[in-house]
């Protein structure tokens, strides 16, 4: 009897061993999403960030954001860090949000009233219109780190 409960643990020993290392093996690498923001011409309000892992919604509704958040302005400057996010291809959205609504507010023709800014740096202007996923995506690996240029006004 004895060794039978002997023999039944140290199976169970090894049945959880196995299953916390096929766990490791198997886990995500950890990544780490730096974002700076720059020419902030406020020093009141947020920079409210959105990173999209695909088209649907970019850049102005949450269908297919993954992350948000938003950071105090503190400069003409602004960084914040996302962790956690699966390697592979994103976009970032961001908005001077001087009204506390963190959503970038445009007139009735659909310029932007507040400062905002896309990864990679698009053009964004009346002829060019609202860029796509594929003009700001980039790939996220373990770290990542992007820089963001604020326009207050469409490109000419």
């Amino acid at each position: 009897m004895m060794l039978k409960i002997s023999h039944v643990r140290h199976l169970l020993l090894v049945t959880l061993l196995s299953i916390s290392c096929s766990q490791v093996a198997n886990a995500e690498p950890i990544t780490k999403l730096t974002i700076s923001v720059n020419g902030i011409r406020h020093q009141k309000g947020e920079i409210c960030f959105r990173i999209y892992a695909g088209e649907k919604g970019f850049p102005m509704k949450n269908t297919s954001e993954v992350k948000s958040g938003c950071a105090k302005i503190i400069g003409n400057s602004v960084t914040k860090s996302f962790s956690g996010l699966k390697p592979g291809t994103y976009a970032v959205a961001v908005v001077d949000d001087q009204n506390g609504d963190r959503k970038l507010n445009t007139d009735f023709l659909g310029i932007p009233k507040e400062g905002f800014g896309l990864s990679k740096n698009p053009t964004v202007s009346m002829l060019t219109g609202t860029p796509k996923f594929r003009d700001a995506s980039f790939v996220v690996n373990k770290n990542t780190k992007i820089d963001i240029f604020l326009k207050y006004s469409l490109d000419p």
